[in-house]
């Protein structure tokens, strides 16, 4: 077998190690699990407490609820409780866990008991479990309790079991990545006993609670359910173990599920069947919702997003899918997604419509599915229920004045054509009653087009049709043409009506499409986080008409209030806080959410693949749409998406400066030391032989002269580092005055005579040589350094030549020698800093020439370089200065 076989592939193993670095950042889970109350969940998560403690791990309880139980009571002794907070609830005073309290004191463990538990009005979360997590987002390990019950995906069945309702619950999510879990069990004549003892609850409460929830088979059922659930997460645990570490085995099942939901309440009952089906196969879930022509109602599209709100806190993805055809919606999508199950269920509530059509949808279904398996989950109406109460008219979403509209123009139409009956005939009325229905069609849904083809057709029969005045038809031509008249104004009407509707939804989903589409457009524009600010904040207002502020992260990592430069929007310390919170956690928060929903502003995150961005605020009036929440989803990852890359593109040129500022700095240093080593040997070698030792006056003589030389050499050091200070901070402005070029050369040569012992220096200016208005003092310093450069370079020469000449405006100097020259690809960078030719010899900066160029250009001039045609090199000053102009004419 190939070795590759069993190579690991990279990018799983950077998800899984990427997933362990996640986890490790994270406090961890424990939660003590039980069938029910009174098995002794809080009694052992104290026990394991104190076993924890006794090894020094650092222990605090910050919510406990012990009902008065003796043995409870006694266990809470010896641990730090940390004081609750007290919220007013209408009149009451309720207590709640100090959330902060708790994350200020940074434990290593904090007891949470009752992890379901609803948290009073005002709290920062609605439930407690998500307390939780925001605890163990701090680091901080938890340990809590839970019963099976309170399972989301379990709620229904254990209603079902105990027929009593179950209003608290928690995500599948929280029980399934829990670090551990520990099944507290005891049989139910156990329990019962504990009970029977006044253990669990009051004789009187107890005698209650075993008549109704805690009877034998009901705590039968729910200790099988708790006891299959924790043997599930075991056989999970062991799969993802064996991926994680590799360890080969048949452990991929290859089943993927697909739940159909709708806008009815057996979806959630169907969700959270499919979840634990989906959990005791070991397969993948996910659900899709067909929007059709049907247009919902407000408690339809109230029961949907309770239903998508369900899915998510299963864990399910949700797909929604526009189609006419919810048969072949639901079979594309599948075939697409490699899906090998499909989970449907049977109508709960049956109307005439549904009796009509649901066997050919089932029939359709099974046609087309081909090889993929279907789940019917049957409706959890009892049997002996009347069939006659599950019978139903379709229900209509059109407002009562519609139905009045529809009626009046059919009337008029009806009153105007009666009047001229008796010139076109009652056949032509027909045709004009049809056309009639089918305008309406464009305009209202399918109630009113109904009572207008029923109205029309009765209006046709009893005022046009002989005998007038009556509903008997005398011809059978005319029955069946009544017949057809109204079948066609129906479907006509009908199908106008939802080709309207499809119109509507293909029009708003193209709308969304296109927006994105602009929005990506623009952003791709865009340069620097500014300016994408400003398209985000642009096409908010445009597309969603909310006002809407942005507030970025800094160079520490949290949010930056002073850069807010938007008044349109005034947030409060509380409205920060919050923005605050939604960083830090990356979940929105605030008004309509369960975090902190008291907030005058929604909170959203603007996350990336690598970073959390910041935060954007806005002002929602109403509630997002399932269909909204997707486009604003979508909408806001752009954004991130965008304000992620210029955020790397800005940390990646800050690393490349870092880069060329270290190199930059580590040759500056290399350079420097070797240029002060050696002028400062020189001085104090010469001092110490001047001072030890009684030389001759010739010998002292010329021991000053080296003194002199090298301070000389180290001055010159010294101005070129300042002068290159000077030139990168900006702060060069030339002082321009008149001046003699004559003065200007002769001075340089004379501060370099020594250098230019050596060589014949030939000085060429015309005669006519106008003053020309430079800064003296930085003119000199370019002269001075071409100069001794060539002093240095120009090695075999012996002729140095300056020359200087004014034309068209410009003043030229040029210093020439005979020496080597440069090597072609050497000329771009002769005025880089620190830059030094292949083979020049020790000493030197590599920043004269350099200067050269910097204070040439701040006269707002050129220097240029260029290999002479028989050796050497010329150096090309040119520097405008117009206002000689006259002076030459």
């Amino acid at each position: 077998m190939d070795n590759n076989d069993f190579r690991p592939d990279p990018d799983e193993l950077l998800a899984s190690l990427k997933l362990e670095e996640e986890k490790s950042k994270r406090g961890k889970l424990k939660i003590f699990f039980g069938m029910c109350a009174g098995v002794g969940k809080t009694y052992t998560m104290l026990k394991t407490a104190h076993a924890e403690k006794a090894k020094n791990n650092d222990i605090v309880i910050g919510y406990i609820e012990t009902h008065n139980r003796k043995e409870t009571n006694e266990l809470v002794e010896g641990f730090e409780v940390i004081p609750r907070k007290n919220f007013q609830y209408k009149t009451a005073m309720v207590q709640e866990m100090d959330l902060d309290a708790i994350i200020a004191r940074k434990p290593q463990i904090v007891i949470v008991d009752e992890l379901a538990h609803t948290n009073a009005p005002g709290s920062r979360h609605s439930k407690r479990f998500q307390d939780v997590r925001e605890i163990l987002d701090s680091g901080i390990n938890v340990y809590t309790t839970l019963n099976v019950q309170h399972l989301e995906s379990r709620s229904d069945t254990v209603s079902q079991i105990t027929g009593i309702i179950i209003r608290e619950t928690i995500p599948d999510e929280i029980f399934e990545t829990a670090d551990e879990i520990e099944v507290i069990d005891l049989t139910p004549d156990e329990l019962l006993q504990r009970m029977a003892e006044g253990k669990v609850y009051t004789q009187e409460r107890s005698k209650e609670a075993v008549a109704n929830f805690f009877r034998k088979g009901n705590i039968t059922a729910l200790r099988e359910m708790a006891l299959r659930l924790v043997a599930d997460r075991v056989d999970k645990q062991l799969h993802d173990y064996m991926q994680l570490k590799r360890i080969k085995g048949p452990w991929k099942s290859g089943l993927h599920l697909l739940v159909a939901v709708s806008h009815t309440q057996q979806s959630a009952r169907l969700l959270r069947w499919a979840k634990n089906l989906s959990y005791t196969m070991g397969g993948d879930l996910q659900a899709i919702y067909v929007e059709t022509a049907y247009k919902l109602n407000s408690r339809e599209k109230d029961q949907l997003n309770k239903n998508v709100t369900l899915a998510r806190q299963l864990g399910i993805k949700l797909r929604f899918v526009t189609n006419s055809d919810m048969v072949k919606a639901i079979v594309d999508f599948a075939q697409k997604e490699n899906i090998t199950h499909i989970i449907i269920g049977k109508p709960r509530v049956r109307n005439l419509v549904n009796l009509l059509r649901l066997s050919n949808f089932l029939n359709k279904l099974i046609r087309y599915s081909g090889n993929i398996d279907l789940y019917i989950l049957g409706s959890d109406i009892q049997t002996r229920e009347k069939f006659k109460k599950n019978i139903s008219f379709p229900s209509f979403t059109s407002k009562f004045h519609q139905y009045l509209v529809t009626s009046f123009i059919i009337i008029i139409t009806a009153l105007i054509f009666f009047l001229l009956t008796d010139y076109i005939g009652y056949q032509v009325v027909s045709f004009a009653l049809l056309f009639v229905v089918s305008i309406l069609a464009f305009f209202f849904g399918r109630g009113p087009i109904l009572l207008a083809a029923t109205l029309s057709a009765m209006i046709w029969d009893y005022f046009f049709i002989p005998p007038p005045y009556t509903l008997h038809v005398d011809r059978p031509e005319d029955m069946l043409m009544l017949i057809m008249f109204f079948i066609i104004a129906l479907l006509n009407g009908v199908l106008t009506s939802r080709i309207k509707i499809q119109e509507m939804k293909i029009r708003v989903r193209e709308e969304r499409t296109n927006a994105l589409y602009q929005l990506t457009k623009e952003l791709s524009t865009a340069t620097g986080v500014e300016e994408v600010l400003s398209i985000a904040k642009n096409d908010i207002s445009k597309y969603f008409k909310l006002r809407s502020r942005i507030l970025l992260r800094n160079e520490s990592n949290q949010l930056d209030f002073s850069s807010q430069n938007d008044k349109e929007i005034h947030l409060s310390g509380n409205d920060l806080s919050v923005a605050s919170w939604t960083f830090q956690h990356s979940a929105k928060a605030g008004k309509n959410t369960d975090t902190l929903p008291s907030c005058n502003f929604t909170f959203y995150p603007l996350k990336g693949n690598q970073m959390n961005l910041g935060v954007i605020a806005v002002q929602q009036v109403k509630i997002f749409t399932q269909g909204e929440e997707q486009f604003w989803e979508a909408f806001i990852s752009q954004i991130s998406g965008k304000l992620e890359r210029e955020f790397l593109r800005n940390m990646a040129r800050q690393a490349f400066l870092l880069t060329e500022s270290d190199k930059l700095y580590k040759t500056l240093f290399n350079s420097i030391s070797h240029e002060l080593r050696i002028p400062v040997a020189t001085i104090m070698g010469a001092s110490d032989s001047l001072l030890s030792t009684h030389h001759p006056f010739e010998v002292q003589n010329e021991l000053s002269q080296e003194i002199f030389k090298a301070s000389k050499r180290l001055n010159r050091l010294i101005e070129n580092l300042l002068n290159m200070s000077r030139l990168e901070s900006g702060r060069i402005t030339p002082l321009l005055d008149w001046c003699d070029i004559h003065d200007l050369i002769n001075k340089v040569a004379e501060n370099l005579r020594d250098e230019l012992a050596p060589f014949n220096l030939h000085i060429v200016i015309p005669d006519d040589m106008p003053f020309v208005k430079i800064d003296f003092g930085l003119m000199e310093q370019v002269l001075h350094n071409l100069l001794y450069n060539a002093t240095q370079y120009a090695l075999g020469s012996e002729n140095l030549r300056v020359k200087a000449f004014f034309d068209n405006g410009f003043l030229t100097l040029q210093v020439m020698d005979r020496g080597p020259g440069f090597q072609r690809n050497e000329l771009p960078l002769i005025f880089n800093k620190f830059y030094r030719v292949e083979g020049s010899k020790a000493g030197g900066t590599g920043l004269g020439l350099s200067i050269a160029k910097g204070f040439v250009e701040a006269h707002k001039g050129t220097i240029a370089v260029e290999n002479r045609q028989n050796g050497g090199a010329k150096f090309t000053i040119k520097i405008p200065t117009e206002i000689l102009q006259e002076e030459i004419n």
